[in-house]
């Protein structure tokens, strides 16, 4: 809608145009034919020139395409317009722009018409020789341009064209932001006469949103959410504070973040559009309950249970005080079960999932769902047999959604697959994630799931002793990922320190040490160098160089281990046991590989005496071993 206004606020000026028409020329009487006398009238007027005529016609055209409202009297107007205007006329160009707007808005016309008309458009603004892509373009050529790269990038992105919707937006927000308020090179742009008073903001936001939803296609989402912040911005500089709209803003980038498991990210931005909804709307509005939802799956994700709890019973009261029905509340009420499943109340879990069975059909994907929790429920309790046939039933369902639902079917596979590891069927939750993978490969959209569930076979593989099987996927899984959250993504981390155990299984200890590397690397990072899966991966590539006899480096990094290990005190006691063993056995290793004439070289001290001291609280308050 903005962007629409736009157009028209920028057809305004230019469908406005004076027509100049020429003064008559006194006619000259040697050159007049005779009088016909016989004639009653009186002699016509000297018609106006044929281009004036014309610009009339084109005058009268335009007047009536910005008239226009509905699809259908649009088109009209526009076949008009164009059977009248020269077809390089820069109106014709604008013309475009809007009415490829209403039909993407309308959903009146095929994607590919509104970018054969997106395409009409840059065709007409890049040929003009003052476009916005030569130095003297105005700011009104600018957006004008950068509206039509929108378009352009809207339909191709609706046409699952994503590599040439991302071009086409990129270079409209490489127009656009240099006319934002805030750059620098606004100044310059505030001269220019046709774009007093435009505001390019709605532009920007517009251009920002496409882009990030492009990026998710491409399972980008890292880079998505970076535009989706951008979005979150521009709204907060356009709209009025305690807008209704900015505070479903800042929840849409709540649900971001948590979607990429970012739920410390996403709780200070779900509890802003919370507050905000409570102030304007108050506590029991709708979106109060869609806020408080949210909330619940955030806490949930913190592992703060009770919290989660709460607020999804706050916000099913709202639903339900209102009357909102239907699969939502339903959802809310599965939700629920999960949390309590958390909480170890697996007997309350089962009843409330009893009760949502009850209101839905025989073969809905919410009765799967409900499957998939009580299964989830049985498991925890330890009923294999119960918690299979709970599984069997799901999968009966999901198997007929296959076709109209793919997306949210593989996702229930993968979370089917989870549960048939823990009652130890791994073949079967590795059939079901190969299943999954086949489905999401065909879904666009679902490239960042990809990665996850490629790491996921990798894993189960390995872990059943499958490993040339398992390293291809992990190959593959570390790719998707790094492309779809980044290269220092801590899930990055944990596929590399799996596809480096793969390498040590099949004898590549050189390949496996590149992995542990790289994987300490990226956990660094994200988790911080003490933390335990960090240690464990420095660990793993201290073995990494021991098995390659690199002594003196696998000594460095075990040295790390050991004194990462000091740093978490007591209850980390067994673990700084195994790792001065280690050391010592690295140590005798390179003390018998030395010649004789480098006899004399000094290793480092033992550390068993060390490790005494310290058990018998000699060494209280320091921070590390000496070595």
């Amino acid at each position: 809608m903005a962007l629409r206004r736009a157009a028209s606020l920028l057809l305004r000026p230019r469908l406005r145009a004076p027509v100049p028409i020429p003064t008559p020329k006194t006619p000259n009487p040697l050159l007049l034919p005779p009088r016909r006398h016989f004639s009653q009238l009186p002699p016509p007027p000297v018609p106006a020139s044929a281009a004036a005529a014309a610009a009339a016609v084109a005058e009268e055209a335009e007047e009536a395409f910005e008239a226009a409202k509905g699809t259908k009297d649009l088109l009209a107007a526009f076949s008009r317009l164009e059977a009248v205007m020269p077809p390089s006329d820069k109106r014709l160009a604008l013309a475009c722009i809007k009415l490829g707007q209403h039909l993407e808005a309308s959903g009146a016309a095929d994607p590919s018409r509104v970018l054969a008309l997106a395409l009409r458009s840059l065709g007409i603004l890049e040929a003009t020789p003052n476009s916005a892509t030569s130095t003297t373009a105005s700011h009104s050529d600018a957006v004008s341009l950068a509206m039509a790269l929108h378009l352009a990038g809207s339909a191709s992105f609706d046409l699952s064209r994503f590599h040439d919707a991302l071009s086409f937006l990129t270079r409209s927000l490489r127009l656009v932001s240099p006319l934002l308020p805030s750059s620098s090179s606004a100044a310059a742009a505030s001269g220019d006469d046709d774009a007093q008073g435009f505001d390019v903001r709605p532009v920007a936001h517009a251009v920002r949103l496409q882009l990030a939803n492009v990026k998710t296609a491409l399972g980008r989402r890292e880079e998505a959410l970076a535009d989706m912040r951008a979005c979150l911005d521009l709204k907060e500089s356009i709209l009025p504070p305690g807008s209704r709209e900015l505070g479903a803003a800042y929840r849409d980038l709540a649900e971001a973040y948590s979607t990429v498991l970012d739920f410390k990210e996403a709780l200070p931005l779900c509890e802003k559009a919370l507050e905000l909804h409570q102030s304007t709307l108050g506590k029991n509005s709708v979106e109060v309950a869609h806020d408080r939802r949210l909330l619940g799956v955030i806490y949930t994700g913190l592992e703060q249970h009770e919290q989660a709890l709460q607020q999804n019973e706050m916000s099913q009261k709202v639903m339900k005080s209102w009357g909102v029905a239907g699969d939502e509340l339903l959802h809310a009420e599965i939700d629920a079960a999960n949390i309590k499943i958390a909480l170890g109340k697996c007997d309350e879990a089962v009843t409330v999932l009893r009760n949502v069975s009850k209101q839905v059909e025989k073969d809905s994907e919410i009765r799967a769902l409900v499957f998939i929790s009580m299964a989830k429920a049985l498991a925890n309790r330890e009923k294999a047999g119960d918690t299979k046939r709970c599984l069997e039933i799901a999968c009966d369902i999901l198997e007929k959604k296959e076709l109209a639902a793919p997306d949210k079917v593989a996702e229930a596979y993968v979370e089917v697959s989870s549960l048939y590891e823990m009652v130890n069927e791994f073949d079967k939750a590795i059939s079901l994630l190969k299943r999954s993978l086949g489905m999401l490969e065909r879904i666009p959209q679902a490239q960042h799931m990809e990665g996850n569930v490629a790491a996921r076979i990798g894993w189960l593989l390995l872990l059943t002793g499958k490993v040339s099987e398992a390293v291809p996927y992990l190959e593959d899984a570390v790719e998707r990922m790094k492309d779809s959250f980044g290269p220092k993504h801590y899930g990055v981390g944990y596929v590399y320190n799996n596809l480096g155990a793969a390498y040590m299984e099949i004898g590549r200890p050189q390949s496996a040490a590149q992995m542990f590397a790289l994987a300490k690397e990226v956990m660094d990072v994200s988790l911080g160098p003490h933390h335990s899966d960090t240690i464990e991966a420095c660990q793993s590539l201290a073995n990494a160089y021991n098995a390659m006899g690199s002594y003196a480096l696998a000594m460095e990094f075990q040295k790390r281990v050991v004194d990462s290990w000091r740093n978490h005190g007591p209850s980390a006691r067994d673990e700084l046991k195994e790792a001065i063993r280690l050391y010592e056995q690295i140590k005798i290793k390179a003390l018998s590989c030395l010649s004789p004439e480098n006899s004399a070289i000094a290793l480092p001290e033992p550390l068993e005496k060390e490790l005494q001291e310290w058990e018998a609280g000699e060494l209280e308050g320091t921070t590390s071993l000496q070595y």
